[in-house]
């Protein structure tokens, strides 16, 4: 073979031996790929602009109108064509007339609200109090049918503990104390006055606790109204007063103004599903703010709010748990499966607090009771040593 072609067979071909024999296996040849080098485009911004633009009149020009013209037509047909159909009214029947914000020039209602907005302070919290929990944890043990949620908050020390207190509760009746707080923003707000009347009928009597649901069509005014809602825990006084308010949609948004997040009223009263919520956080975040931020409520009305507050009938929760010569302004709840007190205690030596207990159990159960009275009795103790 040829000098120039051993050499060049000895670059393709590789000796094998096998048997005596002489094999030659073809070796691939590496392919030199060769990449490519792109250069970076650059952005043009006027195409991104009109890219953007034509972008927004599809979303928001070109499709409502073939929605509007075309499709609603073919999907919501009607042999009444002269009369116009706005489907978003129908969807959103309280937004012409309970709104709190505007997006491209609609008036929308929203639930959110930043913090940095809210009516409401937070409550100033120091510490929490171990010993006081650890007792109350104690307590639970002994009753393993009862879910309880506690939150207590001493005003001298701002020292607090939190069990289960973020976690979401039927309300019953103490939902009556955002309802309440609703009215006297309304007055403040000028929108009526406590000696405004109205007129008892069946559409606001209901069934459960107190006893306008056995009067006639008589005319009460407000203050009457928010006495017996309170006092009497009243349910047909709840109605008429939420409806006064602008109705349950009114008193969600003001919640929602004031910060709280985890409240709120789903159904009229008597609420014996559950369905209206809160936590024990939030109900003392309430509390905290009738009694100590003088720029939510006037001084007339903390003092209203806490006359019917001091005169609340049910004395069977956590005020039988306290010492002598205790004032307690409160509300309760009690349906079947929930059981609640919230208020401000105020001891004779004056070192007041605020307590939250919620107790899920089961239906009526007589333990969710005990558990309470126990529990109320554990913390004045401790908070008045």
């Amino acid at each position: 073979m040829p000098k120039l072609a051993s050499r060049y067979d000895e670059r393709m071909y590789t000796r094998t031996p096998s048997y005596g024999e002489i094999r030659y296996i073809r070796q691939e040849q590496p392919q030199i790929v060769r990449r490519k080098k792109h250069k970076a485009r650059k952005r043009n911004p006027i195409k991104a602009l009109i890219s953007f633009s034509l972008l927004m009149f599809v979303l928001f020009g070109a499709m409502p109108y073939s929605f509007n013209k075309l499709s609603k037509g073919l999907f919501v047909p009607t042999p009444y064509s002269k009369i116009k159909t706005d489907l978003r009214d129908i969807a959103f029947p309280t937004n012409n007339y309970l709104a709190n914000s505007h997006i491209l020039g609609e008036r929308v209602f929203s639930y959110s609200t930043e913090g940095k907005h809210a009516k409401m302070l937070p409550i100033k919290e120091n510490v929490n109090m171990p010993v006081l929990k650890q007792e109350l944890m104690n307590l639970a043990e002994l009753y393993p049918t009862i879910q309880p949620a506690v939150y207590v908050w001493d005003y001298e020390t701002g020292n607090y503990i939190d069990l289960n207190a973020s976690k979401i509760y039927a309300t019953a009746s103490i939902i009556k104390i955002p309802v309440l707080i609703d009215v006297f923003k309304s007055i403040e707000a000028g929108q009526f006055s406590l000696n405004d009347k109205m007129t008892l009928t069946d559409y606001y009597r209901t069934e459960g606790s107190g006893s306008l649901q056995f009067k006639g069509n008589a005319q009460y005014t407000i203050d009457e109204l928010a006495n017996r809602m309170i006092t009497e825990s009243d349910n047909s006084a709840t109605n008429m007063l939420m409806a006064k308010v602008g109705s349950m949609t009114d008193v969600n948004s003001s919640m929602r103004s004031w910060g709280l997040k985890n409240t709120r009223v789903n159904t009229w009263l008597p609420d014996l599903g559950g369905t209206n919520y809160t936590t024990a956080r939030e109900m003392a975040d309430m509390l905290y703010n009738i009694d100590e931020n003088s720029e939510f409520l006037t001084e007339e009305s903390r003092a209203k709010i806490f006359n019917y507050m001091g005169h609340v009938h049910n004395n069977r929760l956590i005020h039988a748990g306290l010492g002598n010569g205790a004032v307690f302004l409160h509300k309760t709840g009690d349906i079947g499966t929930m059981l609640g007190d919230a208020g401000i205690v105020i001891p004779p030596n004056g070192n007041k607090y605020i307590v939250v207990i919620l107790a899920n159990r089961p239906h009526n159960s007589v333990a969710g009771k005990d558990f309470i009275v126990q529990a109320s009795e554990i913390i004045y103790n401790y908070m008045v040593k």
